[in-house]
This record gives structure tokens, sequence and C-alpha cells, in this order.
């Protein structure tokens, strides 16, 4: 089989057994419970390997998002490659602030109240990494300007992915 990448959007059509495998891990690691809008999780399915990948704020996170993906039928094995971002008290101003700067703004407000917001945060050290889904340009390029208006970020990568065939409503 063929290793597949499954990312926030679901972006590639793999296999029926992986894409089955793929939705599971998919839902599993959306549900846990300590997973906010300031960690970055993803995966790849290659047949019955599945590799974690992405940033987290609390080590728990690290160690649950690997037993409940263990526990997938059909998942021969996991390797898990999520780092843990260091522990950083200006860190942390710095999410809060982002946040509020993200999502404060009006275009961008619709999109705070969903379950899971769309666009992840990732501060370390300083430097900014939005990543995520957003319904248009106009949203990405809105997230990227108020993170980089935020006193105290180094560096900002917008890695926001915009998914057209919303029609805009993210």
């Amino acid at each position: 089989m063929m290793a597949t990448q499954i990312g926030f959007a679901g972006d590639r059509t793999p296999e029926p057994a992986v894409s089955r495998i793929g939705q599971e891990v998919q839902r599993e690691l959306l549900m846990l419970p300590f997973h906010t809008l300031f960690d970055c999780l993803s995966f790849r399915v290659d047949g019955e390997t599945i590799t974690l990948t992405g940033k987290v704020t609390r080590p728990t996170l690290r160690s649950h998002a690997e037993n409940v993906i263990k526990k997938i039928e059909g998942v021969g094995n996991v390797v898990n490659e999520i780092e843990l971002l260091p522990f950083s008290p200006n860190d942390d101003y710095l999410r809060l602030s982002l946040y509020r700067a993200i999502y404060g703004h009006t275009v961008l407000q619709k999109l705070a109240i969903r379950a899971v917001p769309p666009i992840h945060i990732i501060v370390e050290r300083g430097n900014v990494t939005l990543e995520g889904v957003v319904g248009n340009a106009v949203e990405k390029t809105i997230a990227g300007m108020q993170a980089n208006g935020v006193f105290g970020v180094f560096s900002v990568t917008n890695n926001l992915l915009v998914d057209d065939a919303t029609g805009g409503d993210a």
C-alpha cells in the first residue's frame, strides 16, 4: 500500500481500508480531551502503520494520542513523532494574544464559535505557525496579518490551507 497523508482537510482519496483507518484516526485525534487550537496533530497511514506528527503543549496529549490510535482495529504499529513544545510563560502569553488578535477580527469571529476552531496557533520560542483550513484566501491573509501584528512575535509562518469548495463559509 502507498503511504497516505491525512491532514486537516482530508485532502486525498486513499484506498478503502486506509480511508476507514484514516477516518478513525482523525476522529480519535479530534476527540482527545486536551487537544486545543494551540496543538497541531497530523498523521500518515502506511498500510497498518500510523505515523503521528505535530506539536503539542502538554506531554500527556502526546502519549494519549499514541494510546488511542493503538486501539483502532487494523492498526499494527504506531510511530509517535509528536514534538512537545517547550514550557514558556512568554509563549503562553503570546498564544492568548494571538487567539484574541486572530479570532477577534470581524472576518474570523465566525470561525471561533466552532467546536474545533479551524486555525491552530503553534507558538515555539516566539515563532508562530498557523495551521489548518480556512474558507478563502481573504481569511488566510487576515489571519497572517493579525498574527504578524502581535507584539512579541518574532516570525509567522502561515501554513493555512484554503478550501474554496466551502463557498467562503469555512
